[in-house]
């Protein structure tokens, strides 16, 4: 049985080139979802992120025993601020952040609930376990529609992506008579625990939408 690659089938939307922002229209897309605010290396962050792999798993699970395969995806995750300069002066307290992983769009409710209480019973049998029932309880399954969009790779620690933000807030967009949709996207493509930061490769994310006069 051959494995549904997200990373394969939709390259373009997993891909770019360092220093150049390429324009593209985002499909809709489902995923597993939780919402937080603040530092990501905060302890909330982390709950959140080891609430999402087992649940992402769990709906792996359902899929295979059905015979439709996938490899789990990379995880992503939106930004938001109400002052959107937040992300290039670092203020990483008035962040706002979805943490999210893809699942293919046929996953229901039903299953999704019952992935959620397979994994909330193995939880409470864990001792020391990195998340709890509370967070696993805040993921939920949405779709993300984002349509058009900027895109480029940042190659280095997720430190550096200020000055790359600020280019394309303060030059690409207005360039091209364009202004923010909805949330800055990220995808981690290499994992912070195994690579080194300089070497991390993470696809940015604009949803754009033009300027338009009063």
């Amino acid at each position: 049985m051959e494995k549904l690659d997200y990373k394969k089938r939709d390259k373009v939307f997993y891909s770019g080139k360092q220093g150049r922002w390429d324009r593209l229209t985002i499909p809709s897309m489902t995923y597993l979802m939780i919402d937080g605010q603040g530092d990501p290396d905060a302890p909330g962050y982390a709950r959140a992120i080891s609430a999402l792999y087992p649940l992402a798993y769990g709906v792996k699970g359902v899929f295979k025993a059905k015979g439709a395969d996938f490899v789990v995806p990379p995880l992503e995750a939106v930004w938001s601020a109400d002052d959107p300069s937040a992300f290039v002066t670092g203020d990483r307290a008035a962040w706002k952040w979805t943490a999210m992983i893809r699942v293919p769009d046929a996953a229901d409710e039903n299953a999704f609930e019952m992935v959620r209480a397979t994994a909330l019973g193995k939880l409470a049998r864990k001792a020391d376990a990195p998340t709890d029932a509370e967070t696993m309880l805040s993921v939920r399954l949405d779709v993300l529609n984002e349509g058009d969009s900027l895109q480029t790779l940042h190659v280095g620690p997720y430190s550096d992506e200020g000055p790359v933000l600020a280019h394309l807030h303060d030059t690409v967009m207005p360039d091209l008579g364009l202004t923010f949709a909805s949330a800055h996207h990220e995808i981690y493509l290499g994992d912070p625990r195994r690579v080194a930061p300089e070497r991390l490769r993470t696809i940015l994310r604009q949803p754009v939408q033009p300027i338009t006069s009063r």
